[in-house]
């Protein structure tokens, strides 16, 4: 018998009891439809819990503490050394210390003075952690000429005038809108960096002179922030060198040099764990979203096999109800099976016969399941709002143009194949047991 053949019959079998076969299909609609939309609303969990952590900060950011730590007076101190060692771990993309300066040395541009923040961080790994610019340019190289500065959003701002009592420009937007021009554009203006001097002297150190070439774009989940000035590590060290001898400051020469703070970022979030061992191996503290992330992630897993066994549980109730129908239809069709024996046919064409259309059913529900559960997944996340409605009753909010319900390609197709193969998987005790009637008992069967 030639496969198309086989094909047609199957077909015209099925569609001989329409009633029935329609019944059938619809078990298998249903569970295909519940297996997809419990799925969906996992996979919507789970994006809706990434988008929440990466609101709270860079997932492949490891920062390294150096006060508390396990270490011991012989350790090897958290210093450039040390962070040489970082770099060589497998999958760490960047590295840098972090450095804060408060009042040791202000930046001038004419009678204006900037005392805020600025911090010390390495230029070369900026671009891999992520910082942006919104006029200018990130450092690019190890090449950067020494006292490069990068300004955050609102750092002009910091500039006043030290000889007026309300030397400041306020932030405070105009009628229209538009925010007032601060006393200095960094990107233009010419700038100074001079060393403080505490007490009164007259003792004064020669101011250098300072180039910005970027203006940072605001990103609070960035650690550190973009908030203040960032300067190149190194000319942040020799500035403090200079602070401490204008200001007569002496240093331990037996006290090893080493950073407060360092920041290592990972190639990928799921070698944050294994980084993170290395580094404690060296006994220092660490902290990152891992500790938060880990824990999500199995909730967001565990949810989602649940879901997914719920609808796992009403497509095994569908394949019951396959196997049932295709049991009636042997005992319905047992003369036929009878002939088709006795005029040559071979067995596992009668087996390919009633598992082709058992394979069908299994088909035709998943197609109209899955496209059902398209209609399901956008009532869902049309009525699931901010947090309301649908998404409240999974208490979480879906704000930000969060999903609730995620149908991606790999899922519509493999609904399909999993609701054929189930089809497949309940007809082969029916056709098993269609090719073991006997021949000559079945033709003399009414």
């Amino acid at each position: 018998m030639k496969f198309t053949d086989m094909i047609l019959m199957s077909l015209g079998n099925l569609f001989k009891r329409k009633v029935r076969t329609m019944l059938t299909v619809t078990g298998v609609i249903i569970g295909t439809c519940a297996i997809v939309v419990m799925v969906s609303l996992g996979l919507g969990i789970k994006q809706s819990m990434d988008t929440m952590l990466e609101g709270m900060g860079d997932l492949t950011v490891i920062n390294v503490n150096n006060y508390g730590t396990n270490q011991g007076t012989d350790s090897d101190p958290l210093d450039d050394a040390m962070i040489e060692k970082f770099k060589e771990i497998e999958h760490v993309a960047a590295v840098t210390p972090v450095q804060y300066s408060y009042g040791n040395f202000k930046i001038t541009s004419g009678k204006y003075e900037y005392n805020g923040q600025i911090t010390g961080v390495n230029f070369e790994a900026l671009e891999s952690l992520g910082y942006q610019v919104t006029e200018g340019q990130l450092p690019s190289g190890t090449d950067t000429p020494s006292y490069t500065l990068l300004f955050g959003a609102t750092a002009a701002y910091d500039f006043y005038n030290p000889k007026k009592r309300n030397g400041w420009i306020s932030m405070m937007p105009d009628a229209n809108g538009n925010l007032p021009d601060p006393y200095v554009n960094p990107m233009e203006d010419k700038l100074e960096i001079e060393v403080q001097v505490n007490g009164d002297t007259n003792k004064k150190v020669k101011p250098v002179k300072a180039t910005c070439i970027g203006i940072m774009a605001e990103d609070w989940s960035k650690n550190p922030s973009p908030y203040g000035v960032f300067m190149d590590i190194k000319d942040v060290k020799a500035l403090q060198k200079e602070y401490n001898k204008a200001n007569n400051v002496k240093e331990d020469p037996s006290k090893k040099e080493s950073y407060t703070q360092v920041i290592v970022k990972t190639d990928d979030m799921s070698s944050v764990a294994a980084v993170e061992e290395v580094i404690q191996s060296y006994g220092f503290n660490t902290s990152s979203m891992e500790s938060i992330r880990k824990p999500l992630e199995e909730q967001s897993r565990t949810m989602q096999l649940f879901l997914g066994g719920i609808g796992a549980v009403s497509l095994l109730v569908a394949a019951f109800g396959i196997i049932n129908t295709m049991t009636m239809s042997i005992y319905e069709r047992t003369k036929e099976i009878g002939v088709m024996k006795v005029i040559g046919c071979r067995i596992g064409n009668i087996r390919t016969m009633f598992l082709m259309e058992a394979a069908a059913i299994g088909f035709m529900g998943g197609v109209i399941g899955v496209i059902l559960s398209e209609g399901v997944s956008y009532a869902a996340n049309t009525f699931s709002g901010d947090g309301g409605g649908l998404g409240g009753m999974f208490g979480m909010g879906m704000g930000g143009g969060g999903q609730l319900s995620i149908i991606p390609p790999w899922l519509i197709v493999g609904a399909i194949l999993f609701a054929t193969l189930i089809g497949l998987i309940a007809g082969l005790y029916p056709a098993n047991r269609a090719v073991r009637i006997s021949a000559l008992s079945a033709i003399h069967q009414e």
